[in-house]
């Protein structure tokens, strides 16, 4: 459990340190303090200012700098070592002053004005792993820059680090490389590629995040975006607030559902900018975490959304509180999890070796572990979809996590709560669902009294924005919530 002054939030670090800093002081103390004041007063604070980064704090010999954007974070990191070389022309091999730079993207905790977490750290390892004059970047940061960006790094394989549970990709920028580079016309970044909302483009997703606490002391964090009546989207794993806006998995999603409404979202318990590291997982903490969020939120009476394992803790909620929930909407959601749907003995180990897997295989910096289950989820997706979502499941939640999740939600079983559901019911499945039998959503609404059953032609369990379901789905549920 954490107190309320410690939030997360996804932001590219930037690690510099002084090579050799012992040695220069050991040297000469007063001309290397002095040195060290003159560059950063001369190029590196502008730089970083003008790249939009917060300069977290500074040691003797480094600092560390926070970024909304990757890009920005990259763009800062080539500027700085392109100005040191000619801060250096002139200057004694033995006094120059030449730094090593380490970027990541990732998820880090916020306590005041300081910042923590293997986000951090990571980019710290990188920079410790750099060679002189120039820039490392985990495989995160180059996936995010590389379609952007020209500047090629190199490939540097996978590495074990310490304190860090899981190998990390590495690419690198040598001295010699940033040195040939012709004059870059590295940009400002587009505020469309920020990582969070601090900067966004005309007609963005705006969204407001709060934290609240739940009843047995975890902090979970939620959004509100855009305006209209209430519509709360309940929780499931794999999300986070922020990175979502802008993935091709979610955003399309919420830009088309904050359009007419008020959107509420939330990150469950062991994902996003909520608590991880969670012991208490379960389908009742499920129920009651999205109690807690709507009343943070304020909400008596709303619409509800619920998709995948969000559909059994929607329909749960809205049989405790018939009389806060005016309709019910569930896409690609269970009667049975599949822990419970598992009858043969096959099915049970096949069950079992997906918590194995992903308890040992999740955390891995190649997403191949990761992408059999990107291939249940969106099947039909792009490269760009699929890449995308390799890393939503690394970056929304820790292998441990993960595995808490997907137990919790194999055992659900919400047989007996259907009949109590009052609330008007439209329940959406895609027919090639390859992640949720369709069968399990005919008998969602089969069970649930009067609910309107609506089959989507798509393989995908996550409706994608550039296939012909996703307008269909859009249609109906729009037509829904209006009646």
């Amino acid at each position: 459990m954490r107190t309320d002054t410690l939030q997360r939030r996804l932001a590219a670090i930037l690690a510099a340190d002084v090579v050799g800093y012992s040695r220069l002081m050991s040297a000469d103390e007063v001309g290397t303090l002095a040195n060290l004041k003159a560059h950063r007063r001369a190029l590196i604070d502008p730089t970083v200012a003008g790249h939009h980064g917060r300069i977290v704090k500074t040691t003797g010999d480094g600092a560390l700098v926070e970024f909304a954007s990757v890009v920005d974070a990259v763009g800062c990191a080539v500027a700085i070592q392109r100005g040191m070389f000619g801060r250096n022309l002139g200057v004694a091999d033995d006094k120059r002053i030449v730094f090593r730079i380490g970027i990541n993207v990732g998820d880090i905790i916020i306590d005041g004005d300081d910042i923590f977490g293997d986000g951090v750290n990571i980019a710290a390892r990188l920079e410790a792993l750099c060679e002189p004059g120039g820039i490392c970047i985990s495989r995160a940061a180059n996936d995010q820059i590389r379609d952007k960006l020209t500047l090629a790094f190199a490939d540097l394989g996978e590495h074990t680090m310490k304190n860090i549970s899981r190998a990390i990709g590495i690419f690198g920028l040598t001295s010699k490389d940033i040195e040939a580079l012709p004059e870059l016309e590295i940009a400002q970044m587009p505020a469309d590629e920020t990582i969070g909302v601090a900067r966004e483009p005309e007609g963005a997703m705006e969204q407001d995040i709060h934290f609240c606490m739940t009843r047995d002391g975890v902090q979970l964090a939620y959004a509100r975006m855009g305006s209209g009546p209430p519509l709360v989207k309940t929780g499931n794993w794999m999300t986070h607030l922020e990175f979502d806006l802008e993935s091709p998995i979610w955003r399309h999603l919420y830009r088309g559902l904050s359009r007419d409404h008020t959107l509420i979202r939330y990150d469950a318990r062991g994902n996003g900018l909520s608590d991880r590291n969670v012991e208490e997982v379960s389908f009742d903490t499920f129920v009651s975490d999205l109690e807690s969020v709507v009343d943070a939120a304020g909400l008596e009476r709303f619409d509800l959304f619920g998709i995948s394992q969000g559909c059994a803790v929607s329909i749960a909620y809205a049989a405790r509180h018939p009389e806060r929930v005016s309709r019910l909407a569930l896409l690609g959601g269970f009667v049975l999890g599949s822990a419970r749907r598992a009858r043969s003995e096959a099915e049970k180990e096949q069950v079992a070796a997906m918590v194995t897997l992903v308890r040992h295989g999740w955390g891995h910096e190649n997403p191949a572990f990761r992408q059999m289950f990107t291939s249940q989820f969106i099947p039909g997706g792009s490269k760009e979809q699929v890449d995308w979502f390799n890393e939503l499941q690394q970056i929304s939640t820790s292998p441990e996590d993960a595995a808490r999740n997907l137990i919790a939600n194999g055992e659900t079983d919400v047989s007996d709560l259907l009949a109590k559901v009052t609330a008007p019911t439209l329940v959406m499945h895609a027919s090639n669902d390859a992640r949720v039998p369709f069968d399990q959503g005919r008998r969602l609404a089969a069970g649930i009294p009067n609910a309107r059953f609506v089959p989507l032609a798509s393989r995908n369990h996550l409706i994608l924005e550039d296939e012909p379901a996703f307008p269909r789905f859009l249609q109906e549920l729009r037509a829904f919530l209006a009646s």
